[in-house]
């Protein structure tokens, strides 16, 4: 081939190992040809935000920080407090707190809802145990005993005139009478919340931002929470029994509703109703298991559709940083052994150790095609979680994991329970970069790096977020795409990382989130993450006019060797008079070197680099002339 010029340039580092990376990068696919699929929005979801006292003109810092956050969802039960509440007279009895009852304005925090969030949806609870508060008559003075002040004995059963164990613990010398501060409650009653917010007589609020119920609260547990009136636990058949005739009152009054259970409170729970499995028709069953069943079989007789979210809590007893930041595994994840299996041992009705990966929510989707068919329509929700760690890093990362495996497996709603530092970071990062549909991403090691990417409805901006769990060290990843073409340029990337115990976010401008550029070369990004680290990479596939200029050949690159030892050639072609600019840059996107900035004639032309100062590893060549840009890819 005959060219027009020849320069020799030769390129020197001021140190040898501050350019590339020694590592070998880790591959991730990302494949746009496989399809795509919805993200939920609940996904970006919050317990308790909302005030419980009708705010004027103004709002609160609760709500403020939310809506920069991006909070899609908020649930507002309050746990374990939901369970006996009274709707008609805004109280709830507190049975963490002696089992008191205090004002509690669910109206009050659906109006806020209302006029303070539009757009987020909102869940409020159903109660299924058949008691609710009826008076703050009969409390114990807990001001007058200790100021109010925590002690082991704030879940003594004091109200209702009970006489207080000065030793601790949870067992009072003499327990209260329930029957002074309660009142029956069934489910007539439970449902009525519907026709007081929503009915034609009602305070006129719209349905359609409240159509998620949670059906009560870890009802496992009820012997242990609210041990006022329930001394022995229920069977799990009489839950279902107290369970069926709630949902049946719910979907009569409101079609649309959507119901969200059984809400269990552990990984314990997750199988066992008690300490045994549960005995029907002659077969043991775990307890999840069991409730798909019966919805199965009750939703088969009846017609009514009796569930729509199962939802899960979930309480993991690990803290430190190398088991905390595997948890998103625990969820879907077949492969995963986790060291902190319990109740899974009995998943099959007796105890075997040797069974000891949960992925609990591949299990439910198992059990509900086996019970209700492919086309079940039922979706999951996880609407209570938290980690033991203190570490602000492992915090947003688990949270980031958790999210991210979430959109992958389809998940409807996550509102965790504890709110760390680095979590609003996250939600951040997530709610307010991510895009609406997820699409299928393979790393060659998924226990350390993984990606999380999602598309626009057009596919044509795309956010592609990456942790690296490694706690010490960098990786480097290289990204490759099919199905969506890139442009050639340089992308912004968003990281958290280096979090301390302080918290950083404040608004949508004002964060920790780090902007650095990364580049698209070849439909391919080779980029260095930090240690305990998210990352956002925000991307625009290529124009169609773009695609056919190059492929037209109006402006051609080429470099050899590649990888390349101590000389590389550039090879390009003008189709007209130009001025280029050439430039050498790291793999993580920053300049290292212009090589030339140069009036060329048009024709071909090649520049040979001296690259034996070059440090092994990868960089990018970039060719910038008056109308386009080229990017190319060189190995050392």
């Amino acid at each position: 081939m005959k060219f027009s010029s020849v320069i020799i340039i030769v390129v020197l580092l001021l140190t040898a190992g501050t350019m590339g990376f020694a590592q070998t990068p880790i591959r991730i696919d990302i494949d746009l040809t496989k399809g795509k699929k919805p993200v939920s929005p609940y996904l970006y979801g919050k317990n308790n935000v909302l005030p419980k006292n009708l705010l004027g003109s103004g709002t609160t810092a609760d709500i403020t920080k939310a809506k920069e956050a991006g909070v899609r969802f908020v649930r507002q039960g309050g746990g374990n407090n939901s369970t006996k509440y009274n709707w008609r007279n805004r109280l709830s009895s507190h049975p963490d707190w002696y089992n008191n009852v205090y004002d509690n304005n669910w109206d009050a925090a659906a109006k806020n809802l209302m006029d303070k969030m539009p757009g987020v949806q909102g869940m409020w609870s159903f109660q299924i145990l058949g008691k609710s508060a009826a008076n703050t008559k009969n409390n114990f003075n807990d001001w007058a005993y200790n100021t109010s002040k925590w002690w082991t004995g704030v879940n003594q059963n004091l109200a209702g005139g009970g006489q207080v164990n000065t030793a601790g613990g949870s067992k009072a010398l003499v327990e209260g009478n329930p029957d002074l501060y309660l009142m029956d409650w069934p489910a007539d009653s439970t449902v009525g919340i519907l026709d007081k917010w929503f009915g034609a007589k009602g305070l006129g609020y719209d349905k359609t931002k409240i159509r998620y119920w949670n059906m009560d609260n870890e009802p496992e547990i009820w012997s242990g929470t609210h041990d006022d009136v329930m001394k022995t636990q229920c069977t799990a058949e009489e839950f279902m029994q107290l369970y069926f005739k709630v949902a049946k009152a719910a979907r009569a009054k409101y079609p649309d509703i959507k119901l969200v259970g059984p809400v269990p409170a552990n990984e314990w729970q997750w199988y066992r109703w008690g300490s045994d499995a549960i005995l029907y028709n002659g077969k043991r069953y775990c307890w999840l298991e069991y409730f798909i069943l019966r919805i199965s079989e009750e939703e088969k007789v009846t017609g009514i559709k009796l569930l729509d979210v199962l939802d899960i809590h979930f309480y993991p007893g690990e803290t430190d940083a190398t088991n905390c930041v595997q948890l998103h595994r625990v969820y879907f994840d077949r492969n995963f052994v986790y060291p902190g299996a319990n109740g899974v041992h009995t998943v099959t009705g007796g105890w075997d150790t040797s069974i000891n990966k949960e992925y609990i929510l591949g299990r439910c989707s198992d059990w509900l095609v086996k019970y209700k068919g492919a086309s079940h329509g039922v979706t999951f929700g996880i609407t209570e979680t938290d980690i033991g760690s203190t570490n602000p890093n492992v915090q947003a990362l688990w949270y980031a994991s958790t999210m991210g495996e979430f959109m992958k497996n389809g998940v409807e709603i996550f509102t965790p329970w504890s709110w760390k530092v680095g979590m609003w970071e996250a939600l951040h990062l997530f709610s307010r970069y991510n895009q609406e549909n997820f699409v299928q991403a393979t790393s060659q090691n998924e226990v350390l790096i993984s990606a999380y990417p999602t598309v626009n409805e057009a596919a044509d901006s795309m956010t592609v977020v990456l942790v690296n769990r490694h706690q010490t060290a960098k990786q480097t990843v290289n990204l490759n795409f099919a199905g969506y073409l890139l442009q050639d340029r340089t992308y912004s990337m968003y990281s958290i990382s280096g979090l301390t115990t302080t918290e950083t976010f404040v608004s949508h401008t004002n964060n920790k989130l780090a902007k650095q550029d990364v580049i698209a070369a070849q439909n391919q990004i080779t980029v260095e993450l930090a240690p305990l680290s998210v990352n956002s990479i925000i991307l625009k596939a290529a124009p169609v006019s773009s695609d056919k200029a190059l492929q037209n050949g109006r402006f051609n690159a080429k470099i050899y060797p590649n990888p390349a030892s101590d000389q590389v050639n550039l090879e390009f072609s003008l189709p007209e008079k130009s001025k280029l600019t050439i430039a050498l840059y790291q793999a993580n996107g920053m300049l290292s070197k212009t090589i030339c900035n140069t009036a060329f004639e048009s024709g071909n032309h090649q520049i040979e680099i001296n690259s034996g100062y070059l440090s092994s590893g990868i960089y990018w060549i970039r060719f910038i002339s008056e109308t386009e840009t080229k990017t190319i890819k060189l190995i050392k």
